[in-house]
Order: C-alpha cells, then structure tokens, then sequence
C-alpha cells in the first residue's frame, strides 16, 4: 500500500498531471484563481491601451469605455475558444490599434501630415460638449469606425482561407523574427509604464522569476473534501510556477496600498500620461450598466476610417497568428492546422464588429501577455480561459466594479509587460534551434528583418512628413503601416524567406518521420493527429460541419477536414512538387535532403522551448 501511495505520490508529481493542457480541466478551487490570474494579466493591457489613448477625456466617459471594452473582450473571449482557434486566449486590446488611433489623433483639418509619434497624442476631447455621457467626441468615433472595419476585412481573411495559407507557408525563420519582434514591439510603452515606479516594477520581475524558475520545482499537497471521508489528499501541484504571475501581482498591489495608506507617495508625480484612478470624478460610476448598440452615438466611417481600418486588420491579424503559435508552443500542443487560424481570424473579426457597433475606440486581439503568462505558469486550461470570459462579461456590465481593475498601480502594470512578453522574445529565439543558423542565408534574413523592423519606425517617428502623397488618408495608410514593427518583421521574414534561395535544412522543414509506438499501438502521426482533435476540434455539439467536407467554401477552410484530406494536408511534400518560391535546386541538392529526410527528421510537434 505504501508502495503504491508513494506511486501515485510520484506521478502526481510529474510535470505532465501538474500542468494542465487545453482540453483539460483543472478542479474548481483551482480554476477560480487562474480565471484571477488571467483577469489581472488582461487588466495590464486593457488599462494601459486606454491610459494611452483616452487619457485626456473626463474620467466618467475613460470608466465607461473601459467597461464597455471588458464586456467586448470577454464576448470574443468566449467566441475564440468555443468557435475559433479553440486555444485558451484570452482577447484584449493590441498595442497594435495604437499606433494608427495616436497618427489619427495627430491629424487636423489644417494640417494633416503633422504627426509627431508619442504617448502625448491620445484621442482628446476638447468640446464641451464631451462632458455628458450622451455625445461623443470626433476622433473616438472615428477609431470605432476603423475597428468596425478591421473587423469586416478580418472576416474576409479568415473566410477566404488566407491566413490558413500564410501560417502554413512559414517557417521557422519566419516565425522566430515575427515572435521576437512582437515581443520586442513594446519596450518603449514597457519603461514608461515602469518609470511609474522602477522600485517596484522590478521587484514584481523578480518575484516572478524565483516563483517561476527557482521555486518551479516545489510541489505543495491539494486536499479535497469528501461527504465520508472528509478531508483527502487528492494530488500534488507546483503552486508557486502555477501562480507565479497571481502571488507577485497581489503582493505588490497590497504593499502599495499600504504605502498610500500611510503618507508614501507610490508613483512618481509628472508622468506624461494619466491613470485611471477614481479620484477628481464628478458622478460615481453606476453599478450596472449594459452596453448597447448607438449608446454614445455610431461608428463614423470615413476614407480616414477605411485605411486605419485597414492597417488595424492586417497588423492585428499578424499579431494574433504570432499568438497562436505562441500559445501553441508554451504548451507543447501539435502545430496549429489551417483551419484553427481561419476560425480564429474569423471570431476576432466578430469581436471587433462588436467593439465597433458598440463604441469602444479600441478593439480585441489575441493577448500576448495572456500567452506568455501561460509560458510561465504551464497551466493553459481552456475551461479556465471560459470563466475568465464569462467574468469579463459580468464585470463589463458594472462600471463601479471595473474601478477595481483600473486601480492596480502602472508600476504592477510595467512589470507584467516585461515578463510576459520576454516569453514572446524567447520563443521565437528557440525556433532557431531547428534552422541552420550559421548558414550566411538565415544570419542575412535574422539580422536584416530586426534591424529594419527597429529602423523604420524609429526614422518616421523622427520624420513623418517625409510620407507625402497629397491624401492625408493615404498617408495614414503608409505611415501606419511602416511604423509597425510587427508588420515590417513579419512582411520581410516572410517575403525573404520565400524568395531567397535555400535547402530545406537550412530553412527548418525537415519533415518528421511517423514512428511506431510498441506501446500505444500507433504511430507518432496518429497521436499527434488525435491530440490535434482534441485541442483544436470543434465541440461535438457543433462539429457537424465534417459532414460536408467536400463542400469547397467556406466550410473547407473553416472546419477539420474528413481523414483522407486531413492526412493529406498535414504531409509535407517533397521539393520536385514545388511547394515554394524559391528557384529550383540541382539534382544533387535534392538527393542530399532527402537523405536528411531519412536520417535526420526534425521539428517535432511537441519540444521543449
């Protein structure tokens, strides 16, 4: 007996029952504080979004937008990972909806082209008019135009199959830049928010690397009651890694309340941006309030609108791929197949209609801190990520109760930035490892892409007059989209990697070899096949799309296609077929891969970053 308890001691010790993967379900009491964990994360992006953007309006209307916008957020939460991608991502505002909101901002109807890119150009109201609840200011309406068509061009991506098409065709050396980029994107936003209070901001980083690296290894006992038992040992899990992000957050944000309490100033006075704290308002916030359509006025749509839009759903799109596979990688889950990508796209597009129809100025992406949290914490339950959802709904629906989000201090925020996206960094560097990274091919294609994706938006913040086409919204188009470093990384690793002549070795497509399992009976194939089912599969309840799987559009690139097909997309085909862009390789080089084809298999689904 003793035997068998320190048995199952062992195995619940294991990194694979501690860590709960996407279609699995964590217990109750744990479940509730990752659905915290996760809302706290999301509240760091969700305020620091507004904080840059709506900081000059009354703090009644900031309160609002911020409910309103939680209320969006949990709503395509729950659509993503019930009808999209079905990863457990949580959805909030990108800082990519930043970049083209701040030049929109910048904008006058005397001078167009004056546009000097900083946290300083928010969306401001200046109109009297602006301090009732019922009108709405010029430029917000116009961004929630931009949103509303983002959203219809998403739509448009996903179900036309495209972004299925360009995730599939990128490989390694696209999607290490593109990850590294995407974290690298927000270091300026990052140390302001840490200027706040670097004191702190650092302490929070450092809580979260002990708990998350040091004490990873520390398992504490989970007790359970049972009605004739009572109290039983149930299993084992490492509280620290799984709470590595919840514990620091709540220590920090006590002992700046306690510092308040007493006297000590906690954030330093000066800060170019404002916080949206209750203090200085007029009217308290009600306690329920439920968003509708029409609320603050309607979307205006103009050629302004169109090409912000515009710019929002490509960079969005990019970035929310990104996340995709990011999440997919953090977790160890097979690749993400083309028909999660089109799902996902295509639930983020209704999400920003929403955010659009409903007034929010800034739409709902995939959250790369919400990811990188999961990196850290290596508990990605999509159960959990549906309560989260859900609670986001309800705390969207009570402005009074949304105050207690915006009351987390910016220090607590900047240091949540930095970790989190730090995974997103380091992801993308492990997918080196499956290149040949000595090769002058990739050291090129690694070095230009994050050289130019640093430069070019460093160099138009400096001269944005330079972009002079006699269209002020076309200027808008160009400029927004050029000082995107996570368009710029993922259009040149892309476009480089498809055009610049390689072998497969080089770029990182070796296939792998289906191997048998004695044990299992199957091969490697199948069981990455089953668990693809199984994280990225529609509900049983809704899968009834696979009937049809002949039907060319849309159901072909929007559901999992039947066994044959399936089979047949996932197997990578050999270079004589022509499955590139690049030129034609002699004869030799072709019997050379495929020698390492045979001996050399590489880029298996499921490795440790």
């Amino acid at each position: 007996m003793e035997d068998a308890a320190m048995t199952g001691a062992a195995a619940a010790r294991s990194p694979s029952t501690a860590s709960y993967a996407a279609h699995k379900r964590p217990p109750w009491s744990l479940s509730c504080l990752f659905v915290l964990q996760h809302l706290l994360v999301q509240a760091s992006l969700l305020c620091v979004c507004h904080i840059l953007l709506l900081q000059k309006l009354p703090q009644e209307n900031q309160k609002q937008l911020l409910a309103t916008s939680l209320f969006t957020c949990g709503v395509s939460t729950a659509l993503q990972t019930t009808l999209g991608s079905r990863l457990p991502l949580v959805q909030a505002p990108s800082f990519q909806f930043l970049i083209p909101a701040v030049i929109l901002s910048r904008q006058s109807s005397a001078a167009d082209r004056a546009y000097r890119h900083g946290l300083e150009g928010s969306l401001e109201c200046t109109s009297l008019a602006c301090n009732t609840t019922n009108s709405w200011n010029q430029p917000i309406r116009e961004a929630a135009g931009a949103v509303l068509v983002s959203g219809a061009l998403q739509m448009l991506f996903g179900v036309s199959g495209l972004c299925g098409v360009i995730s599939q065709r990128s490989g390694p050396m696209v999607l290490a830049p593109t990850l590294s980029i995407i974290g690298f994107s927000i270091y300026k936003e990052a140390a302001l928010i840490c200027s706040a209070n670097w004191g702190l901001s650092m302490l929070l980083v450092l809580l979260v690397m002990l708990l998350s690296q040091n004490l990873r290894s520390c398992y504490l006992p989970l007790w359970t009651w049972k009605q004739w038992k009572g109290f039983v040992l149930k299993t084992y899990f490492p509280a620290f890694r799984m709470f590595s992000l919840l514990l620091p957050i709540s220590c920090i944000w006590m002992v700046c309340g306690i510092l308040n309490h007493v006297g000590i100033q906690t954030e330093r006075q000066g800060l170019p941006f404002g916080h949206l704290s209750a203090e200085n308002t007029t009217l308290p916030a009600p306690w329920i309030k439920v968003p509708y359509p029409g609320e603050r006025g309607w979307p205006f749509l103009s050629a302004r609108a169109l090409c912000m839009g515009t710019v929002l759903a490509v960079t969005s799109s990019i970035n929310s791929l990104g996340c995709y596979i990011l999440c997919s990688r953090v977790q160890h889950s097979p690749p993400v197949p083309r028909h999660a990508c089109n799902r996902g796209i295509c639930m983020e597009a209704v999400g920003n209609v929403l955010s659009g129809i409903l007034g929010s100025a800034s739409g709902a992406a995939s959250s790369i801190p919400n990811a990188g949290a999961i990196g850290l914490t290596k508990a990605g339950s999509r159960h959990s990520v549906q309560l989260c959802a859900l609670a986001c709904v309800l705390l969207g629906m009570s402005p009074r109760l949304t105050e207690l989000l915006a009351a987390i201090p910016l220090a607590v925020h900047g240091g949540v930035l930095c970790t989190t996206h730090a995974v997103s960094i380091g992801t993308g560097i492990s997918y080196f490892q499956y290149t040949d990274i000595d090769s002058g091919r990739n050291v090129f294609i690694v070095g230009f892409t994050i050289f130019m994706a640093l430069l070019v938006p460093r160099w138009l913040t400096a001269a944005p007059d330079y972009i002079t086409t006699g269209w002020s919204s076309l200027d808008l188009l160009f400029l927004s989209l050029l000082t995107a470093p996570v368009f710029l990384g993922g259009f040149c690793s892309f476009l480089l990697d498809n055009t610049i002549s390689g072998t497969l070795k080089e770029r990182g497509l070796l296939p792998d070899q289906p191997k048998w399992h004695p044990a299992t009976g199957e091969s490697s194939y199948q069981a990455s096949k089953m668990e693809s089912a199984h994280v990225y599969g529609l509900p049983a309840s809704l899968n009834k799309c696979q009937v049809c799987p002949r039907t060319p559009f849309p159901c072909r690139v929007l559901c999992p296609l039947d066994e044959e097909d399936a089979g047949a997309e996932e197997t990578l085909t050999l270079p004589e077929e022509g499955t590139n862009l690049l030129l034609k390789p002699c004869a030799l080089v072709i019997e050379a891969d495929l020698k390492q084809i045979q001996a050399e298999p590489q880029w298996p689904a499921q490795s440790e970053c």
